[in-house]
């Protein structure tokens, strides 16, 4: 069985809703950065040891927060060894609005997973773009290069769209899907 973790940062619990739903659909283990921007102890053993990393953050400000920066910034101890080479690496984010340069911290993650020598991975699913299309569609966002999720910033995690969360859960299986291509 391939070891899948997902290492996230949620200001709110929104973010941590959609690594939820992403390990749902992964069979993946969950990693919270803490509020102070650290990894529990075990973090840097329990991503040395997975086949696959995937990289969730809010989107604050146009980019990832503070929190999960210091993270990656931290990760310059595996890059020196290569401990993340090879590996599967996605991304995905969450902010208040249909936009919010959330294209911003999936590039960044983007470019973390590049540094470290990781096989990137998207979606892999179409957006809704016809009129008859609702935010109960998977993938209504329109993401390709990771996944994307929207919380109106009144709403609580509670509240948020079922189809960002069936999209988080089906970017779960597409990861456990690409990782299979890679264990034949």
């Amino acid at each position: 069985m391939s070891k899948i973790v997902i290492v996230y940062h949620s200001g709110y619990g929104h973010t941590k809703k959609v690594a939820e739903a992403v390990a749902a659909g992964s069979g993946g283990a969950l990693l919270a950065i803490d509020a102070e921007g650290n990894l529990p102890e075990g973090g840097w053993e329990q991503l040395q040891a997975a086949d696959a990393i995937v990289f969730g953050s809010p989107t604050y400000m146009g980019g990832p927060s503070w929190q999960f920066k210091k993270f990656a910034d931290a990760s310059s101890k595996p890059w020196f060894m290569k401990q993340w080479r090879n590996k599967l690496a996605a991304g995905f984010t969450n902010s208040a609005t249909l936009n919010g340069d959330k294209f911003s911290t999936v590039t960044y993650m983007f470019t973390l997973s590049q540094q470290h020598g990781m096989i990137w991975t998207g979606i892999g699913m179409q957006a809704p773009n016809s009129k008859a299309a609702t935010r109960a569609d998977i993938n209504n966002v329109g993401g390709y290069s990771g996944l994307m999720t929207v919380t109106p910033s009144d709403a609580s995690a509670d509240e948020m769209v079922p189809g960002d969360l069936a999209t988080a859960k089906a970017f779960g299986e597409r990861i456990v899907e690409v990782l299979g291509l890679f264990k034949r």
